[in-house]
């Protein structure tokens, strides 16, 4: 049995990957601020610290005894970040260096944290593979950009074992209502419930690539496992797959409603051979069964 600690352990992705942990008999620490998480979210066999990773003495307690971290605590807002820099920069570059400075401390063997696809930008190059410049398009694109920096520069020069998970558009149980990982999965199924049309930007044709939160939770837990890792490689997690919006909507079914386009990436596709080297990872949730889950 491990003993674990994550940050951001109640929110969507974070709660998952705690659920798993504890089904396969590891001891769980979950530190979070409960800002964008929830007490509902939270495993009642896991120990829960609430605190702010932007204070690192506050912090610093939680990590004493910890085999390894799985750091998801981050405010994940792409507009908020436009408009708020400097306090998203608080918490997405401040709060991942004091958790690996809690990390190193604390003589943590290895930290896997949670980077995000949004480091591409709008690139053109499909499928993406982690090999191509990071092109942020928000400051929140780029604050995670340096957390995956700062993760690898503390395995080269304190040898704290780190690997940065990129991943693409993650969505199923518990997904968030609003913020950047908010889905058009999660807004094609709210409206649905409200008995509304669903709403599609421009022609629909858009695609994305959906990654399924047991995919992700699986990746997490094999990225702290891995042999073959921990110098602070990027990796993505997606599921080799896209989809346009007009397909997602048909799936969900109802009666469709079209708005005037958005400046967004008109495609997203993960190249996930590396993940599949480098962790023996692939996806295994396919997308027209998991909405027929969430229906």
């Amino acid at each position: 049995m491990n003993k674990y600690l994550v940050t951001g352990g109640a929110g969507f992705i974070g709660s998952n990957l705690v659920d798993e942990l504890i089904k396969l008999g590891n001891e769980v620490v979950v530190l979070d601020n409960l800002s964008t998480g929830k007490k509902e979210n939270l495993n009642p066999r896991a120990k829960f610290i609430k605190a702010d990773i932007r204070n690192l003495e506050e912090i610093r307690p939680a990590f004493e005894g910890i085999n390894g971290v799985f750091h998801l605590a981050a405010m994940p807002r792409v507009q908020f970040s436009i408009e708020n820099p400097a306090e998203t920069n608080e918490v997405n570059v401040n709060g991942v260096l004091n958790v690996l400075i809690a990390s190193r401390d604390a003589k943590v063997k290895r930290a896997v944290y949670s980077a995000s696809s949004s480091v591409y930008g709008n690139t053109e190059v499909l499928p993406t593979n982690e090999n191509i410049k990071p092109n942020s398009m928000s400051p929140y694109g780029l604050q995670k950009y340096i957390g995956e920096e700062y993760c690898r520069l503390f395995s080269l020069i304190y040898g704290l074992e780190t690997v940065s998970l990129r991943y693409f558009n993650v969505y199923g149980w518990r997904m968030a209502d609003s913020g950047a990982y908010l889905t058009v999965i999660k807004v094609f199924l709210n409206q649905k419930a409200a008995g509304k049309p669903l709403t599609i930007t421009g022609d629909g044709n858009q695609t994305r690539d959906f990654t399924h939160i047991r995919d992700v939770a699986r990746a997490n837990i094999l990225a702290m496992q891995s042999l073959n890792i921990g110098k602070g490689e990027a990796i993505n997690i997606g599921a080799g797959k896209n989809y346009s919006v007009n397909q997602i909507a048909d799936l969900i079914g109802g009666e469709k409603k079209y708005i005037e386009p958005r400046i967004e990436p008109k495609h997203t596709l993960a190249d996930i051979s590396l993940a599949k080297k480098l962790l023996n990872w692939e996806p295994r949730e396919k997308l027209e069964e998991a909405i027929k889950e969430l229906l």
